[in-house]
């Protein structure tokens, strides 16, 4: 994966409404915002919207970290025993040191005094709340603590029976068998773990995964290991994705490993990337240390004073733009960051001078590099809604590279190479996936190709896939990340440091080459990597890499050669092109203007009853453009698929029945029998009756100005964009046949027709939901209608499990 640092069925929740606590369109009083926040606290209008405030977690997750990171919080504390029950031994007491044990949950993604949405789901307790639960978190917690601490063998249930009590045992049972199915326990490449994959398939589906990254990968061996059969259909000529090891070497004896892709393993504490290390013997991992020095465009080090200076502005902007978002509520998603943070400048030009404007957008870069996106693009509202779920621990190199992991994570799966999927086909009866003029069959297919592909359609769904998830792809941002590596042959620089930067004048160009990594202590050779992020990483997949190389080459030179330092010509140089690369057209996604965690959650979502499931960084909401986030993600829909092989079924709950119900009529109405202006009609496909039931939608739109006179500033323009969108609604009503067709013939524009609507005809309009059960039975016809044409057409037969 193409960036800095590269969990069972996702809860979806829409972002709940929020009340506008600053004066509405046209926004007289807007101009005043500003003076506002610094001046007055932040009402509690809105203590539930999901809105995170803590921007330097996110700045120092991905980009690179300039200052010690902060110690991990503790973990909330465990519930306090009552004497009552400790007295009769209810609270099961399995290790005197439970809070180091909480600890541990909490660095894995568990809460540590709680259970998971997965945990409830899966029904781990008889009820929620009291003395079984709190039994089953300190078991949970104690599973957890115990198989990390020897990871090269299998952790067994019977290991624990002799030290939980046996009125316990039905919760170690659950805890463990949860741990196990969801890849929480005894995953990985240990020869313990591999010996558990048994050697003829005890399932009778076939699953056929679309894609050898570290997603692909995850999920190959833990269905493997339950028993399935597993085909790996992967369109490069190497396993790993967005994750590249090159080995670079010239006519002399240097070499190098150089991560093109995925290159830096955060979040050590809990990460399970970390945990493979391990298991192929990699003890140790260096750690990315924290200073960053920083350089001027003429090669001059950055003067420490006023490094401090543009760096405590910068952080102000950030602290600015998210008390903003909190009160702008839910008005925030259709804003970017980068327009807050522009139009704050431009308010505070005082707290950056024009001379040093350079070094400012050094930090804009940096937080380009940490998201693989434009600043104007980023949402304000849920840019960094993941980092409440950070695992902790410092930013860590793996020696020789993480090709290393790929390749253990590869070793004896069926993998087929070179087979480029153009086309998916999934149904009741099982799946089809076409790929180089070959089709394969099974019971159930994995997706695991990055986001980028699935926004440029390069795989055909058959049927479409739903609307809802479609909107997903849209709605989120995919990045780019590009990288030069290049292998000297002798290190010129200091190896105390494993990074140091490089201002740019041109602020369009300010993440080129802006940031050096030096590899030399764990590439095996003198090993540098330039980054280039932001726009111009997209004007570097059109740069020739001679004049890449030759554009270094002089940052270097200016940098070090003045200190009397020679820089030698590299032995071999390597530039990467990850946009342009048909197999993944980016580097990592991002939460983008329009988008939310949710979208996370839609695009994990699977479709088809069951049949097709989604994995990558991409669908986790929890752990997006990461590594172990895509390696998660793979180890969740491996226990998804296993639970759907055993018909093991979750009741959906009611709004997400409301949510797909809304999207089924969405999909209906992509290609409606009847469109006119606003007006939009599908007719009952049972019969063509003058009198048979319609579903008419009317989409309802206006418009609202913000104040001219700041309308050219990039955080208003976007504020009206917002209100654009926003004032357009769909409400429904049911009508004949007939109605529907001389309602189209009524001139005079939409507000005619739905006067006749409304007056003549004294219709409601009304959501979805009003619809009733009239309408369900329509929608349910035309599904089963155009269901039944397209399955025609394309004909298909099934063979599963062969």
């Amino acid at each position: 994966m193409a960036e800095p640092n590269l969990p069972p069925p996702p809860i979806t929740a829409a972002p709940p409404a929020s009340p506008f606590p600053f004066p509405t369109p046209p926004f007289d009083d807007f101009p005043q915002i500003p003076s506002f926040l610094l001046d007055q606290p932040i009402p509690d209008q809105n203590p539930t919207f999901p809105l995170h405030i803590p921007f330097p977690h996110k700045r120092k997750r991905a980009g690179v970290r300039r200052r010690p990171a902060a110690a991990p919080p503790p973990p909330p504390p465990l519930p306090k025993r009552d004497p009552a029950a400790a007295a009769s031994e209810e609270i099961v007491v399995i290790n005197k040191d439970a809070t180091a044990e909480a600890l541990i949950a909490l660095s894995a993604g568990f809460p540590a005094d709680s259970l998971t949405e997965e945990e409830i789901d899966a029904g781990v307790v008889s009820s929620i709340g009291g003395i079984e639960q709190v039994n089953y978190i300190l078991i949970r917690n104690h599973i957890l603590s115990r198989w990390r601490t020897n990871v090269h063998q299998w952790l067994a249930k019977e290991t624990f029976q002799t030290v939980i009590p046996r009125h316990c045992h039905g919760l170690l049972s659950s805890a463990y068998a949860f741990l196990l199915a969801h890849g929480h326990i005894n995953f990985g490449v240990a020869a313990a773990v591999k010996e558990r994959i048994p050697p003829e398939p005890s399932q009778p589906g076939t699953a056929i995964v679309v894609g050898a990254g570290l997603a692909g990968l995850a999920a190959a061996r833990q269905l493997l290991r339950a028993g399935f059969r597993v085909l790996l259909l992967e369109g490069r000529k190497r396993c790993g994705g967005r994750v590249y090891t090159k080995t670079m070497a010239g006519s002399s004896r240097a070499a190098a490993a150089a991560d093109l892709g995925g290159s830096v393993l955060t979040g050590t504490l809990g990460n399970p990337l970390g945990i493979i290390a391990r298991q192929i013997g990699c003890s140790s991992m260096h750690k990315v240390r924290d200073k960053c020095p920083l350089y001027l465009p003429d090669g001059q080090p950055v003067d420490p004073a006023m490094d401090s200076k543009v760096e405590n502005a910068f952080n102000r902007l950030l602290d600015k733009a998210s008390r903003l978002r909190q009160l702008m509520g839910d008005v925030s998603v259709d804003v970017s960051l980068g327009a807050a943070l522009e139009t704050f400048r431009e308010v505070y030009g005082d707290a950056v001078g024009e001379e040093e404007m350079s070094l400012f957008n050094w930090h804009l870069a940096n937080l380009e590099y940490a998201n693989a996106g434009l600043l104007s693009r980023l949402s304000l509202a849920y840019w960094d809604q993941d980092d409440p779920y950070d695992m902790g621990g410092d930013h860590c190199f793996l020696p020789g590279g993480n090709g290393r992991l790929v390749q253990a994570l590869a070793e004896g799966l069926p993998i087929i190479y070179e087979k480029t999927v153009q086309t998916i086909r999934y149904g009741e009866d099982g799946v089809q996936v076409v790929a180089g003029g070959q089709v394969y069959q099974g019971d159930m297919a994995l997706c695991t190709v990055p986001l980028g592909v699935l926004k440029a359609g390069l795989i055909k769904f058959v049927p479409e896939l739903p609307q809802r998830k479609l909107d997903g792809i849209k709605r989120l941002g995919f990045g780019l990340l590009n990288k030069v590596a290049m292998l000297f042959p002798r290190v010129f620089w200091s190896l105390e440091l494993d990074t140091f930067g490089h201002l740019a004048e041109d602020p369009s160009r300010r993440g080129e080459f802006f940031l050096f990594y030096s590899y030399a202590a764990v590439a095996g050779g003198p090993l540098l990597i330039a980054l280039v992020a932001g726009e111009a990483a997209l004007g570097f997949e059109s740069m020739p890499p001679t004049d890449a190389v030759t554009h270094v080459l002089q940052i270097l030179r200016g940098i070090f050669e003045p200190q009397g330092i020679d820089v030698p010509d590299p032995i071999q140089t390597v530039c990467t092109r990850w946009g342009s690369d048909p197999f993944s057209l980016g580097s990592y996604s991002h939460v983008a203007v329009g988008a939310s965690g949710d979208d996370y959650d839609i695009m994990a979502e699977p479709v088809g009853d069951g049949r097709l499931f989604f994995a990558g960084e991409a669908t986790t909401r929890r752990y997006p453009a990461t590594m172990h986030g895509a390696f998660m993600s793979g180890l969740r829909e491996a226990a998804n698929m296993s639970y759907r092989a055993m018909k093991l079924k979750v009741e959906r709950s009611p709004s997400k029945n409301t949510q797909v119900c809304a999207s089924q009529l969405a999909d209906l109405f992509r290609e409606p029998d009847l469109e006119f202006g606003g007006f939009s009609v599908i007719l009952d496909p049972r019969s063509s009756d003058p009198k048979s039931t319609a579903i008419v939608r009317v989409t309802l739109g206006g418009s609202r100005k913000v104040d001219q006179q700041h309308a050219s500033k990039p955080l208003f323009q976007q504020l009206q964009s917002h209100y654009d969108q926003q004032q357009q609604i769909h409400v429904y009503t049911l009508l004949t046949r007939q109605q529907a067709l001389d309602l189209r013939e009524v001139r005079g524009g939409d507000d005619t027709r739905l006067h006749y609507l409304c007056e003549k005809l004294g219709v409601k309009l009304v959501a979805r939901k009003g619809l009733g059960s009239l309408a369900d039975s329509v929608i349910a016809s035309v599904k089963a209608e155009r269901g039944n044409s397209r399955s025609g057409s394309s004909s298909l037969s099934f063979k599963i499990g062969g």
